[in-house]
């Protein structure tokens, strides 16, 4: 079961701004790029459901942390329906995300105050999001769905919500302030975070960095807004 509430982890998330993300079927190197994710700042680290080992790695990825680093909040992402959500919960899973919105992910997820991060890709799906509970609403595929133009449309009408756009942010002091400035509240980062060349490197050192100078540009963002 999750050790981590729905507030805290929403607060998390709130105060680093930033989501790395990855999946990798080796839970050695599973631990070493969710451990780097961590020593860079980001306390919460979602593992996506994206390959056949998904299941057993994080399992076995939660019992390591509970052990090492209980401090780390760890999640599932790419959840498309409220039985695997339910598998991962029973898991440790602190929260869900999915790329779409599913009510009955929702609804499992309030009875047990979790955080359920939805995918959203329209006002209308943001609003329905945040009417079954979410705290934050995933913006997927960010980059498609309009862009940093688009989080600073939504916003303007609706300064209430929470975005957390993922795909088409790049690690980059450019693309971090052009996102925050539109008002995200918090970036999801995957393969342009943990890049293809520091797995293969086993550069975890490098990641930590980056994702420290990630962080670095979402708390420098906010400050000239």
């Amino acid at each position: 079961m999750a050790n981590f509430q729905r507030l805290e982890v929403t607060n998390t998330l709130l105060e680093t701004g930033l989501l790395p993300l990855f999946y990798n079927g080796d839970l050695n190197t599973a631990v070493e790029l969710a451990a780097a994710c961590v020593r860079g700042g980001a306390r919460a680290v979602e593992f996506t459901n994206r390959g056949e080992a998904a299941y057993p790695v994080f399992s076995d990825l939660v019992r390591h942390f509970a052990r090492a680093d209980p401090a780390v909040i760890l999640g599932v992402g790419s959840v498309m329906d409220a039985p695997t959500a339910a598998l991962y919960l029973a898991a440790g899973a602190n929260f869900i995300v999915s790329p779409s919105l599913n009510p009955e992910i929702s609804r499992l997820c309030n009875r047990r105050k979790v955080l359920y991060l939805p995918g959203c890709a329209t006002e209308t799906e943001i609003a329905t999001a945040e009417e079954l509970g979410a705290e934050i609403c995933k913006i997927f595929p960010a980059d498609a769905a309009g862009g940093p133009k688009f989080i600073r449309a939504v916003m303007a009408p609706c300064p209430w919500h929470r975005l957390l756009p993922t795909g088409g942010v790049d690690a980059t002091d450019e693309s971090v302030s052009e996102w925050i400035q539109a008002g995200a509240a918090v970036l999801g980062m995957g393969s342009k975070l943990v890049t293809k060349p520091l797995v293969a490197a086993k550069d975890f050192d490098g990641l930590a960095a980056k994702t420290a100078a990630c962080i670095g540009w979402v708390r420098k963002a906010r400050e000239s807004k």
